[in-house]
């Protein structure tokens, strides 16, 4: 199976950049199959300052995303934080195209693009997410690993890691998530 991911990975990440509109999010995008519980188990960023919070608290993620009364998704979200768990809740705004979705940090101050940009639905996903600061218009790149299981597999990760390479960041610095007790096991 490693074998076919990876191939398909070599012919599909390279067409994942679409210049003014970021990313390509997969084709034939079913927002259904995707729903659900799914686990934050890697990430990686070109911000240094993203990925020193990473780092002080690398811990998995269990996300549940719901259809929304507006039409659009619910992402609940939650971690261990200090000794108990905290929960979040952002709304993604759906847009005009699949697989891509929109969103706003008020506490930021920045807009968040954020792109399916492959996933098999039943196993893995990986997400692109572009973050512009609305006063300086820096932007930042995030990639994360979901899993439907709080389990990290090695090909699945393997896979992230070329990724990662192929849009010109180091695999050396991505951060796998330790599993730590918030709803992190499967119910």
């Amino acid at each position: 199976m490693k074998g076919i991911w990876s191939l398909l990975l070599l012919f599909t990440f390279d067409g994942i950049l679409d210049g003014e509109r970021g990313f390509v999010p997969q084709e034939n995008f079913d927002l259904d199959r995707f729903l659900g519980k799914w686990y934050e188990v890697a990430v990686v960023s070109d911000c240094p300052h993203y990925m020193q919070n990473k780092q002080r608290n690398a811990v998995i993620v269990a996300l549940d995303l719901k259809p929304s009364a507006e039409g659009n998704v619910t992402v609940m979200a939650a971690a261990p934080r200090n000794g108990s768990c905290k929960q979040t809740s952002i709304q993604y705004a759906l847009t005009d195209i699949a697989g891509q979705f929109f969103y706003h940090v008020s506490r930021l101050n920045v807009d968040v693009d954020a792109y399916v940009v492959r996933t098999d639905y039943d196993h893995s996903a990986v997400m692109a997410l572009v973050s512009t600061e609305k006063t300086s218009k820096n932007r930042t790149t995030i990639f994360k690993l979901y899993n439907r299981s709080s389990d990290v597999r090695y090909a699945e990760l393997d896979d992230f890691k070329m990724l990662v390479r192929l849009n010109a960041m180091k695999d050396d610095i991505i951060i796998v998530h330790e599993d730590k007790s918030c709803n992190t096991k499967e119910t």
